[in-house]
C-alpha cells in the first residue's frame, strides 16, 4: 500500500509544471556554473551555494503547499482502513522523490565532477531536500490554516539559512573567554544547512570559505571519524521531523 501511494503521489506531481520548471532551472544553473568558471572546484562551490539556499526554500514551500492542496484526498484516505502513518509517509516520500534532484543536479555532477566531492554534494542536496520536506509537513500538520503553515515554513528557512549563523557568531563572541571547540560543535549541530556546508567544504579542503565556525571546526571534523559523526547528526535531523510529523498526524483530528 505504501509504495502504491508513493507512486500515485509522484505520478501526480510529475504531471505538474512546477516540478519540471524546478528541475530545468537546477539543470541549467548547474551546467552554467560548471562551464562559467572553467574549474570543477569553482563549479562545485557555486553549486553548493545554490543548493544550500534554493533547495531548502523550494522544498519547504512546495511541500507545504502540496499538503494543503491534497488535504481532501488525505481525508479520503484517512476514512479508509489505511494507517495514518502510511498516508503521511507516502505523501512525504512522494514529494521528496519528485524533488529528488537526480536530473537537475545529479546529472551535471556526474558529467563534470563525478568524484567523491561531487557525489557528497549530490548526497547532501538529496538529504536537505528530504529533510526540509519533512520539516514542511511537520509545520503543515500542526495547523490547518494554509497561510500560517506556509508562513511557519518560511520562518524555518529564514532561521536556518540566514539567522542561525549570525546568532552563532554572536554567541561565540560572548563566550570568547571559554573553550570554543565544544560550543562551536554544538551550535553547528543545531543547523543542518551548516552541517551540509561543512561536509562538502571539508572534501574540497577550502576551510577559508567555511566561515568562522567551519574553519574553527576543521581539526575536529576533518578526520574520517568527524565526517561520520557529522553525517550521523545530519541523519538525526532527517529522521526527527518525519517522526514528529507522523506522531502529530496520527493524533490529529482531521
Amino acid at each position: 500500500m505504501l509504495f502504491r501511494l508513493i507512486r500515485s503521489v509522484v505520478a501526480d506531481l510529475l504531471r505538474g509544471r512546477i516540478v519540471i520548471a524546478y528541475t530545468a532551472f537546477l539543470f541549467a544553473a548547474s551546467f552554467g556554473l560548471f562551464n562559467l568558471g572553467g574549474d570543477t572546484s569553482k563549479g562545485l562551490i557555486g553549486l553548493l551555494s545554490l543548493v544550500l539556499i534554493v533547495v531548502p526554500l523550494v522544498s519547504l514551500v512546495f511541500a507545504t503547499a502540496h499538503y494543503y492542496n491534497s488535504y481532501e484526498f488525505i481525508e479520503l484516505l484517512a476514512a479508509h482502513p489505511v494507517p495514518r502513518a502510511t498516508i503521511l509517509l507516502a505523501q512525504i516520500a512522494g514529494v521528496a522523490l519528485a524533488l529528488a534532484l537526480l536530473v537537475g543536479i545529479g546529472l551535471p555532477i556526474l558529467l563534470y565532477a563525478g568524484s567523491l566531492t561531487g557525489l557528497t554534494l549530490a548526497a547532501v542536496a538529496l538529504v536537505l531536500s528530504t529533510l526540509f520536506t519533512g520539516l514542511a509537513f511537520l509545520a503543515a500538520v500542526v495547523t490547518r490554516d494554509k497561510a500560517r503553515g506556509i508562513g511557519a515554513a518560511l520562518l524555518v528557512w529564514f532561521y536556518f539559512a540566514l539567522l542561525h549563523d549570525g546568532l552563532t557568531l554572536y554567541a561565540l563572541f560572548l563566550l570568547e573567554d571559554f573553550p570554543l571547540e565544544g560550543i562551536s560543535l554544538g551550535l553547528l549541530s543545531l543547523n543542518p544547512i551548516d552541517l551540509a556546508r561543512v561536509l562538502v567544504l571539508l572534501q574540497l579542503d577550502v576551510s577559508a570559505l567555511m566561515g568562522y565556525t567551519g574553519a574553527m571546526l576543521k581539526d575536529l571534523l576533518g578526520t574520517r571519524t568527524g565526517i561520520v559523526a557529522a553525517a550521523g547528526v545530519l541523519a538525526l535531523w532527517l529522521a526527527a521531523p518525519l517522526a514528529g510529523a507522523v506522531w502529530i498526524f496520527r493524533r490529529k483530528d482531521l
